[in-house]
Protein backbone atom coordinates (compact mmCIF):
# COMPACT_ATOMS: atom_id res chain seq x y z
CA UNK A 1 0.00 0.00 0.00
CA UNK A 2 1.47 3.02 -0.89
CA UNK A 3 0.25 6.44 0.88
CA UNK A 4 0.20 10.01 -0.74
CA UNK A 5 -0.49 11.94 2.90
CA UNK A 6 0.11 15.06 1.08
CA UNK A 7 -3.57 14.77 -0.77
CA UNK A 8 -4.76 12.48 2.24
CA UNK A 9 -5.47 9.02 0.00
CA UNK A 10 -3.89 6.39 -0.29
CA UNK A 11 -3.74 4.25 -3.64
CA UNK A 12 -3.68 0.53 -3.61
CA UNK A 13 -1.34 -1.08 -6.05
CA UNK A 14 -0.92 -4.43 -7.17
CA UNK A 15 2.44 -6.34 -6.01
CA UNK A 16 3.65 -5.85 -9.06
CA UNK A 17 2.08 -3.12 -10.78
CA UNK A 18 4.15 0.50 -10.28
CA UNK A 19 2.94 3.28 -9.82
CA UNK A 20 2.12 5.53 -13.26
CA UNK A 21 2.21 8.98 -13.73
CA UNK A 22 0.02 10.96 -15.91
CA UNK A 23 -3.69 11.33 -15.75
CA UNK A 24 -4.50 7.51 -14.68
CA UNK A 25 -1.77 7.64 -12.33
CA UNK A 26 -0.88 10.40 -9.86
CA UNK A 27 -2.73 13.04 -11.79
CA UNK A 28 -5.87 10.95 -11.09
CA UNK A 29 -4.82 10.85 -7.14
CA UNK A 30 -4.41 14.78 -7.18
CA UNK A 31 -7.67 14.73 -8.94
CA UNK A 32 -9.74 12.78 -6.46
CA UNK A 33 -7.68 14.40 -3.46
CA UNK A 34 -9.24 17.56 -4.69
CA UNK A 35 -12.65 16.45 -5.68
CA UNK A 36 -12.55 15.02 -1.78
CA UNK A 37 -11.08 18.42 -0.37
CA UNK A 38 -13.56 20.42 -2.27
CA UNK A 39 -16.81 18.46 -0.74
CA UNK A 40 -19.09 20.41 1.75
CA UNK A 41 -19.48 17.07 3.56
CA UNK A 42 -16.90 15.56 5.89
CA UNK A 43 -15.78 12.36 4.33
CA UNK A 44 -13.66 9.63 4.90
CA UNK A 45 -12.96 6.06 3.62
CA UNK A 46 -11.77 2.67 5.18
CA UNK A 47 -10.64 -0.44 3.50
CA UNK A 48 -11.81 -3.69 4.14
CA UNK A 49 -9.43 -4.24 7.28
CA UNK A 50 -10.36 -0.79 8.53
CA UNK A 51 -7.35 1.10 7.53
CA UNK A 52 -8.18 4.83 7.30
CA UNK A 53 -7.68 5.58 3.32
CA UNK A 54 -8.90 9.26 3.10
CA UNK A 55 -9.89 12.04 4.76
CA UNK A 56 -10.96 15.55 3.19
CA UNK A 57 -10.30 18.98 4.67
CA UNK A 58 -13.89 19.12 6.15
CA UNK A 59 -13.41 16.41 8.17
CA UNK A 60 -10.22 18.09 9.30
CA UNK A 61 -12.46 21.20 10.03
CA UNK A 62 -14.94 19.30 12.34
CA UNK A 63 -12.56 17.21 14.06
CA UNK A 64 -9.33 18.54 14.01
CA UNK A 65 -7.29 15.69 12.78
CA UNK A 66 -5.16 16.41 9.92
CA UNK A 67 -5.09 14.09 6.57
CA UNK A 68 -1.72 13.09 7.89
CA UNK A 69 -2.28 12.02 11.31
CA UNK A 70 -5.36 10.42 10.17
CA UNK A 71 -4.44 8.06 6.75
CA UNK A 72 -2.99 4.83 7.63
CA UNK A 73 -4.39 4.43 11.39
CA UNK A 74 -6.54 1.77 12.26
CA UNK A 75 -10.23 2.54 13.00
CA UNK A 76 -11.16 5.11 15.23
CA UNK A 77 -10.01 3.60 18.42
CA UNK A 78 -8.18 5.50 21.15
CA UNK A 79 -7.96 8.75 19.07
CA UNK A 80 -11.34 9.70 16.83
CA UNK A 81 -13.38 7.71 19.35
CA UNK A 82 -13.20 6.75 23.35
CA UNK A 83 -11.86 3.20 23.63
CA UNK A 84 -14.70 2.05 24.91
CA UNK A 85 -16.79 3.16 22.45
CA UNK A 86 -14.50 2.02 19.49
CA UNK A 87 -15.59 -1.45 18.94
CA UNK A 88 -19.59 -0.64 18.36
CA UNK A 89 -19.08 2.64 16.48
CA UNK A 90 -16.54 0.82 13.95
CA UNK A 91 -19.26 -2.41 13.86
CA UNK A 92 -21.76 0.10 12.99
CA UNK A 93 -19.70 1.73 10.71
CA UNK A 94 -18.16 -1.59 8.39
CA UNK A 95 -21.41 -3.59 8.77
CA UNK A 96 -22.22 -1.18 5.52
CA UNK A 97 -19.90 -3.84 3.91
CA UNK A 98 -22.59 -6.24 3.95
CA UNK A 99 -25.77 -4.29 3.56
CA UNK A 100 -27.48 -2.72 0.69
CA UNK A 101 -27.60 0.82 0.29
CA UNK A 102 -26.68 3.63 2.72
CA UNK A 103 -26.64 3.14 6.57
CA UNK A 104 -27.37 5.77 8.77
CA UNK A 105 -26.35 6.41 12.15
CA UNK A 106 -25.43 8.90 14.55
CA UNK A 107 -22.48 8.83 17.10
CA UNK A 108 -20.31 10.88 19.18
CA UNK A 109 -16.65 11.75 17.53
CA UNK A 110 -13.73 13.04 19.22
CA UNK A 111 -11.89 15.94 18.55
CA UNK A 112 -8.13 16.79 18.84
CA UNK A 113 -8.26 19.07 21.81
CA UNK A 114 -10.03 16.26 23.48
CA UNK A 115 -13.61 17.46 22.79
CA UNK A 116 -16.93 15.78 21.61
CA UNK A 117 -19.13 16.29 18.67
CA UNK A 118 -22.17 14.68 18.00
CA UNK A 119 -21.89 13.42 14.22
CA UNK A 120 -24.93 11.87 12.14
CA UNK A 121 -23.02 9.35 9.31
CA UNK A 122 -23.88 7.89 5.81
CA UNK A 123 -21.97 4.94 5.49
CA UNK A 124 -21.93 2.68 1.99
CA UNK A 125 -19.77 -0.05 0.75
CA UNK A 126 -16.79 0.56 -1.29
CA UNK A 127 -16.73 -2.30 -4.60
CA UNK A 128 -14.24 -3.77 -6.25
CA UNK A 129 -13.18 -4.62 -9.52
CA UNK A 130 -14.67 -7.91 -8.92
CA UNK A 131 -17.93 -6.71 -7.55
CA UNK A 132 -17.21 -7.37 -4.28
CA UNK A 133 -16.82 -5.39 -1.25
CA UNK A 134 -13.46 -3.56 -0.88
CA UNK A 135 -14.28 -1.49 1.98
CA UNK A 136 -16.41 1.43 3.61
CA UNK A 137 -16.61 5.84 2.59
CA UNK A 138 -18.40 7.41 5.40
CA UNK A 139 -19.79 11.25 5.05
CA UNK A 140 -20.56 12.90 8.46
CA UNK A 141 -21.67 15.90 9.43
CA UNK A 142 -22.29 17.73 12.75
CA UNK A 143 -26.10 16.52 13.97
CA UNK A 144 -26.63 20.23 14.85
CA UNK A 145 -25.98 21.68 10.94
CA UNK A 146 -27.59 18.82 9.72
CA UNK A 147 -30.81 19.17 11.61
CA UNK A 148 -30.72 22.67 10.40
CA UNK A 149 -30.54 21.59 6.73
CA UNK A 150 -33.41 19.64 7.46
CA UNK A 151 -35.34 22.22 8.80
CA UNK A 152 -34.56 24.70 6.25
CA UNK A 153 -35.61 22.50 3.84
CA UNK A 154 -38.60 21.19 5.51
CA UNK A 155 -40.13 25.04 6.24
CA UNK A 156 -39.53 25.68 2.76
CA UNK A 157 -41.58 23.27 1.75
CA UNK A 158 -44.18 24.02 4.37
CA UNK A 159 -44.31 27.38 3.11
CA UNK A 160 -44.62 26.20 -0.24
CA UNK A 161 -47.30 23.74 0.47
CA UNK A 162 -49.47 24.08 3.60
CA UNK A 163 -48.94 28.21 4.46
CA UNK A 164 -52.08 30.18 5.12
CA UNK A 165 -50.57 32.96 3.56
CA UNK A 166 -49.00 33.30 -0.23
CA UNK A 167 -45.63 32.74 -0.48
CA UNK A 168 -44.09 33.53 -4.28
CA UNK A 169 -40.34 33.18 -5.27
CA UNK A 170 -39.63 36.43 -7.72
CA UNK A 171 -36.62 35.84 -10.13
CA UNK A 172 -34.35 38.47 -10.44
CA UNK A 173 -36.48 39.50 -13.64
CA UNK A 174 -39.34 40.02 -11.45
CA UNK A 175 -41.38 36.84 -12.88
CA UNK A 176 -42.88 34.62 -10.47
CA UNK A 177 -40.68 31.33 -10.85
CA UNK A 178 -42.23 29.59 -7.59
CA UNK A 179 -45.64 29.77 -6.03
CA UNK A 180 -47.64 27.93 -2.88
CA UNK A 181 -51.14 26.64 -3.53
CA UNK A 182 -52.62 29.84 -1.10
CA UNK A 183 -51.39 32.58 -3.16
CA UNK A 184 -52.47 30.60 -6.75
CA UNK A 185 -55.46 30.91 -5.11
CA UNK A 186 -55.40 34.66 -4.66
CA UNK A 187 -53.80 35.23 -8.15
CA UNK A 188 -56.84 33.57 -9.60
CA UNK A 189 -54.62 30.91 -11.71
CA UNK A 190 -53.19 27.51 -11.62
CA UNK A 191 -49.60 27.12 -9.56
CA UNK A 192 -47.91 26.21 -12.69
CA UNK A 193 -49.90 28.58 -15.52
CA UNK A 194 -48.38 31.75 -12.79
CA UNK A 195 -44.97 31.02 -13.30
CA UNK A 196 -42.53 32.76 -15.41
CA UNK A 197 -45.35 35.51 -16.66
CA UNK A 198 -45.12 38.94 -15.74
CA UNK A 199 -46.76 40.47 -12.97
CA UNK A 200 -48.66 42.84 -15.39
CA UNK A 201 -50.59 40.20 -16.80
CA UNK A 202 -51.53 38.61 -13.59
CA UNK A 203 -52.85 42.04 -11.76
CA UNK A 204 -54.44 45.24 -13.40
CA UNK A 205 -53.54 47.82 -10.66
CA UNK A 206 -50.69 47.68 -8.50
CA UNK A 207 -48.01 46.71 -10.77
CA UNK A 208 -46.08 49.51 -10.40
CA UNK A 209 -45.99 49.48 -6.74
CA UNK A 210 -45.30 46.19 -6.61
CA UNK A 211 -42.65 46.18 -9.37
CA UNK A 212 -40.85 49.00 -7.55
CA UNK A 213 -40.96 47.23 -4.08
CA UNK A 214 -39.38 44.12 -5.42
CA UNK A 215 -36.61 45.92 -7.28
CA UNK A 216 -36.09 48.04 -3.61
CA UNK A 217 -35.32 44.17 -2.40
CA UNK A 218 -33.05 43.27 -4.94
CA UNK A 219 -31.16 46.44 -4.84
CA UNK A 220 -31.14 47.37 -0.70
CA UNK A 221 -32.45 44.23 0.97
CA UNK A 222 -35.62 43.72 2.80
CA UNK A 223 -37.87 46.86 3.90
CA UNK A 224 -38.09 46.90 8.35
CA UNK A 225 -41.76 46.40 7.87
CA UNK A 226 -44.53 44.73 6.37
CA UNK A 227 -45.94 46.94 3.30
CA UNK A 228 -49.99 47.13 2.50
CA UNK A 229 -50.38 47.02 -1.35
CA UNK A 230 -53.79 47.69 -3.20
CA UNK A 231 -54.16 45.67 -5.97
CA UNK A 232 -56.75 45.10 -8.69
CA UNK A 233 -56.49 40.90 -9.48
CA UNK A 234 -57.14 39.87 -12.92
CA UNK A 235 -59.91 37.47 -12.41
CA UNK A 236 -62.56 35.56 -15.45
CA UNK A 237 -65.53 37.76 -13.72
CA UNK A 238 -63.39 40.84 -14.20
CA UNK A 239 -61.19 42.34 -11.78
CA UNK A 240 -61.15 42.19 -7.87
CA UNK A 241 -59.95 44.68 -5.71
CA UNK A 242 -57.85 43.54 -2.86
CA UNK A 243 -55.60 44.49 -0.26
CA UNK A 244 -52.69 42.87 0.54
CA UNK A 245 -50.20 42.98 3.35
CA UNK A 246 -46.79 41.91 1.75
CA UNK A 247 -43.31 41.26 3.58
CA UNK A 248 -40.17 40.89 1.17
CA UNK A 249 -36.96 38.98 1.60
CA UNK A 250 -33.94 39.38 -0.66
CA UNK A 251 -32.53 35.34 -1.48
CA UNK A 252 -28.83 34.81 -2.11
CA UNK A 253 -26.98 31.99 -3.18
CA UNK A 254 -25.09 30.77 -0.33
CA UNK A 255 -22.27 28.83 -2.96
CA UNK A 256 -21.35 32.07 -4.31
CA UNK A 257 -18.43 33.83 -2.30
CA UNK A 258 -19.80 37.32 -3.27
CA UNK A 259 -24.09 37.73 -3.00
CA UNK A 260 -25.63 36.52 -6.02
CA UNK A 261 -29.09 37.46 -5.52
CA UNK A 262 -31.72 34.68 -6.86
CA UNK A 263 -34.73 36.76 -6.68
CA UNK A 264 -37.62 37.95 -3.34
CA UNK A 265 -39.21 36.00 -1.27
CA UNK A 266 -42.97 37.23 -1.18
CA UNK A 267 -45.13 36.57 1.56
CA UNK A 268 -48.69 38.18 1.73
CA UNK A 269 -51.63 37.86 3.35
CA UNK A 270 -55.67 39.21 2.27
CA UNK A 271 -57.10 41.86 4.79
CA UNK A 272 -59.15 43.18 2.42
CA UNK A 273 -61.93 42.65 4.96
CA UNK A 274 -60.35 44.27 7.97
CA UNK A 275 -58.71 47.37 6.07
CA UNK A 276 -62.32 48.09 4.54
CA UNK A 277 -63.81 47.58 7.94
CA UNK A 278 -61.06 50.18 9.30
CA UNK A 279 -62.08 52.71 6.35
CA UNK A 280 -65.68 52.19 7.10
CA UNK A 281 -64.94 53.18 10.58
CA UNK A 282 -62.87 56.11 10.09
CA UNK A 283 -65.74 57.35 7.91
CA UNK A 284 -68.64 56.72 10.63
CA UNK A 285 -66.23 58.68 12.96
CA UNK A 286 -65.63 61.56 10.93
CA UNK A 287 -69.23 61.99 9.70
CA UNK A 288 -70.54 61.27 12.90
CA UNK A 289 -68.50 64.33 14.14
CA UNK A 290 -69.25 66.72 11.25
CA UNK A 291 -72.81 66.17 11.92
CA UNK A 292 -71.93 66.93 16.05
CA UNK A 293 -70.28 70.08 14.95
CA UNK A 294 -72.73 71.14 12.05
CA UNK A 295 -75.87 70.60 15.11
CA UNK A 296 -73.91 72.88 17.27
CA UNK A 297 -73.10 75.48 14.50
CA UNK A 298 -76.80 75.62 13.30
CA UNK A 299 -78.15 76.03 17.08
CA UNK A 300 -76.53 79.53 17.00
CA UNK A 301 -77.72 80.56 13.32
CA UNK A 302 -80.91 83.17 14.15
CA UNK A 303 -82.40 82.50 10.64
CA UNK A 304 -83.18 78.07 10.06
CA UNK A 305 -82.61 78.90 6.72
CA UNK A 306 -79.06 79.75 7.37
CA UNK A 307 -78.91 76.44 9.32
CA UNK A 308 -80.04 74.62 6.96
CA UNK A 309 -77.08 75.91 4.63
CA UNK A 310 -74.91 74.94 7.48
CA UNK A 311 -76.09 71.16 7.79
CA UNK A 312 -75.19 71.44 4.29
CA UNK A 313 -71.77 72.73 4.15
CA UNK A 314 -70.83 70.32 6.81
CA UNK A 315 -71.93 67.60 4.71
CA UNK A 316 -70.28 68.39 1.38
CA UNK A 317 -66.64 67.76 3.48
CA UNK A 318 -65.02 64.50 2.21
CA UNK A 319 -68.37 63.70 0.55
CA UNK A 320 -69.52 65.60 -2.48
CA UNK A 321 -67.94 68.19 -4.74
CA UNK A 322 -71.47 70.31 -4.90
CA UNK A 323 -75.05 70.34 -3.48
CA UNK A 324 -78.48 71.54 -4.30
CA UNK A 325 -81.86 72.30 -2.51
CA UNK A 326 -84.53 72.26 -4.31
CA UNK A 327 -87.99 72.96 -2.33
CA UNK A 328 -91.50 72.38 -3.58
CA UNK A 329 -92.92 75.04 -5.24
CA UNK A 330 -95.97 76.58 -2.83
CA UNK A 331 -93.66 75.37 0.24
CA UNK A 332 -94.89 71.48 1.20
CA UNK A 333 -96.26 68.15 -0.76
CA UNK A 334 -98.87 66.48 1.40
CA UNK A 335 -99.17 62.54 0.71
CA UNK A 336 -102.84 63.92 -0.64
CA UNK A 337 -101.25 65.72 -3.16
CA UNK A 338 -98.99 63.15 -4.47
CA UNK A 339 -100.80 62.27 -7.71
CA UNK A 340 -99.86 66.18 -9.35
CA UNK A 341 -97.61 67.51 -11.15
CA UNK A 342 -94.39 68.22 -9.14
CA UNK A 343 -92.61 71.51 -9.16
CA UNK A 344 -89.28 72.24 -7.81
CA UNK A 345 -87.59 75.38 -7.10
CA UNK A 346 -84.22 76.04 -6.17
CA UNK A 347 -83.42 76.77 -2.65
CA UNK A 348 -79.78 76.90 -2.07
CA UNK A 349 -76.67 75.78 -3.74
CA UNK A 350 -73.20 75.27 -3.56
CA UNK A 351 -71.19 77.87 -5.87
CA UNK A 352 -69.82 76.38 -9.15
CA UNK A 353 -66.66 78.08 -9.43
CA UNK A 354 -64.67 78.68 -6.63
CA UNK A 355 -65.42 76.93 -3.30
CA UNK A 356 -67.33 78.41 -0.31
CA UNK A 357 -70.59 78.45 1.50
CA UNK A 358 -73.29 77.35 0.23
CA UNK A 359 -76.50 80.43 -0.34
CA UNK A 360 -79.72 80.36 -0.68
CA UNK A 361 -80.94 81.50 -4.40
CA UNK A 362 -83.54 84.03 -3.05
CA UNK A 363 -87.50 84.24 -3.18
CA UNK A 364 -88.18 84.45 -6.94
CA UNK A 365 -89.78 81.44 -7.05
CA UNK A 366 -88.91 80.53 -10.46
CA UNK A 367 -89.20 76.63 -11.01
CA UNK A 368 -86.14 74.50 -12.15
CA UNK A 369 -86.38 73.54 -15.73
CA UNK A 370 -85.95 69.48 -14.68
CA UNK A 371 -87.01 67.39 -17.53
CA UNK A 372 -89.51 64.51 -17.01
CA UNK A 373 -88.07 61.14 -14.96
CA UNK A 374 -85.58 63.58 -13.27
CA UNK A 375 -83.85 61.92 -10.77
CA UNK A 376 -84.80 64.65 -8.13
CA UNK A 377 -88.60 64.24 -9.51
CA UNK A 378 -88.19 60.84 -8.91
CA UNK A 379 -86.99 61.24 -5.76
CA UNK A 380 -89.92 63.74 -4.57
CA UNK A 381 -92.06 61.24 -6.03
CA UNK A 382 -90.87 58.20 -3.93
CA UNK A 383 -90.06 59.53 -0.66
CA UNK A 384 -86.63 57.79 -1.26
CA UNK A 385 -83.30 58.28 -2.06
CA UNK A 386 -82.35 57.77 -6.08
CA UNK A 387 -78.87 57.28 -7.24
CA UNK A 388 -77.49 58.05 -10.34
CA UNK A 389 -74.67 57.84 -12.63
CA UNK A 390 -72.95 59.13 -16.34
CA UNK A 391 -71.55 55.69 -16.16
CA UNK A 392 -67.95 55.12 -18.61
CA UNK A 393 -68.59 57.65 -21.63
CA UNK A 394 -66.36 60.47 -23.13
CA UNK A 395 -65.92 63.49 -20.90
CA UNK A 396 -68.19 65.46 -23.81
CA UNK A 397 -70.87 62.59 -23.49
CA UNK A 398 -70.29 63.24 -19.68
CA UNK A 399 -70.73 66.94 -19.82
CA UNK A 400 -74.05 66.70 -21.92
CA UNK A 401 -75.52 64.59 -19.42
CA UNK A 402 -74.51 66.94 -16.53
CA UNK A 403 -76.02 70.17 -18.47
CA UNK A 404 -78.89 68.33 -19.36
CA UNK A 405 -80.25 67.70 -15.78
CA UNK A 406 -79.07 71.01 -14.65
CA UNK A 407 -76.17 70.49 -12.64
CA UNK A 408 -72.71 72.02 -12.96
CA UNK A 409 -70.52 70.47 -16.05
CA UNK A 410 -68.50 68.52 -13.93
CA UNK A 411 -70.53 65.85 -12.49
CA UNK A 412 -70.44 62.42 -12.95
CA UNK A 413 -72.16 61.17 -9.64
CA UNK A 414 -75.37 62.16 -7.71
CA UNK A 415 -77.23 61.53 -4.81
CA UNK A 416 -80.88 63.06 -4.10
CA UNK A 417 -82.34 62.75 -1.02
CA UNK A 418 -85.64 63.75 -0.11
CA UNK A 419 -86.91 66.52 2.86
CA UNK A 420 -89.40 65.02 4.77
CA UNK A 421 -90.47 67.10 7.94
CA UNK A 422 -93.97 66.21 10.17
CA UNK A 423 -95.01 63.77 7.82
CA UNK A 424 -94.70 66.42 4.52
CA UNK A 425 -92.04 66.55 1.59
CA UNK A 426 -90.68 69.73 1.39
CA UNK A 427 -87.85 69.20 -1.25
CA UNK A 428 -85.23 67.66 -2.43
CA UNK A 429 -81.65 68.13 -1.74
CA UNK A 430 -78.93 66.47 -4.20
CA UNK A 431 -75.37 65.79 -3.49
CA UNK A 432 -72.69 65.81 -6.90
CA UNK A 433 -69.53 64.24 -7.51
CA UNK A 434 -66.74 65.22 -9.85
CA UNK A 435 -65.10 62.22 -11.98
CA UNK A 436 -62.34 62.18 -9.12
CA UNK A 437 -64.60 60.79 -6.79
CA UNK A 438 -66.26 57.35 -6.91
CA UNK A 439 -70.14 56.65 -7.21
CA UNK A 440 -72.50 57.28 -4.21
CA UNK A 441 -72.96 53.81 -2.55
CA UNK A 442 -75.62 52.17 -0.35
CA UNK A 443 -73.91 54.02 3.16
CA UNK A 444 -73.66 56.91 1.24
CA UNK A 445 -77.62 57.40 0.83
CA UNK A 446 -77.43 56.45 4.40
CA UNK A 447 -75.57 59.51 5.55
CA UNK A 448 -77.60 61.94 2.81
CA UNK A 449 -80.77 60.72 4.61
CA UNK A 450 -79.75 62.08 7.82
CA UNK A 451 -78.37 65.29 6.77
CA UNK A 452 -81.77 65.85 4.73
CA UNK A 453 -83.73 65.26 7.87
CA UNK A 454 -81.81 67.82 9.29
CA UNK A 455 -81.71 70.55 6.74
CA UNK A 456 -85.81 69.43 6.43
CA UNK A 457 -86.39 70.31 10.05
CA UNK A 458 -84.86 73.69 9.75
CA UNK A 459 -86.56 74.74 6.38
CA UNK A 460 -89.95 73.27 8.25
CA UNK A 461 -88.72 76.13 10.95
CA UNK A 462 -87.94 78.80 8.14
CA UNK A 463 -91.60 78.13 6.82
CA UNK A 464 -93.57 78.25 9.88
CA UNK A 465 -91.78 81.56 11.22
Amino acid sequence: MSASRRSGTTDELGPDEPERAGPEGSGGSDLLAALLDGMDAALCAFDADGVVTHWNREAERILGWTAAEAVGRQGFAGWAVRSADAEEVEGRLMSAMDAPGRQVHEFALLTKDGGRVLVRTQSAAVRGPDGKPAGVYCAFSEVHAQIDLERSIALSEALFEDASWGVVLVDADLRPAVVNAHAARALGIGRTSVLGRPLGELLAQGVEELESALTHVLAEGAPPAPAEIWVSVRIPEGEQRRCWRCGFVRLASPLAEEPVPLGVGWLFQDVTEAKQGEQEAALLRFRTNQMHRAARAAAECEDPTEAATVHLDFALAGFADHALVDRVAGGILSDADAAAPVRLVRAAATPSGAPGPSLPTGAAGLPVRYTENHPALQCVARAGSVRASVGTVPPEQARAWAEARQWPPDSVHALCAVLRSRGRTLGVVTFLRGSGRSAFERSDATYAEDVAARIATALDLASAT
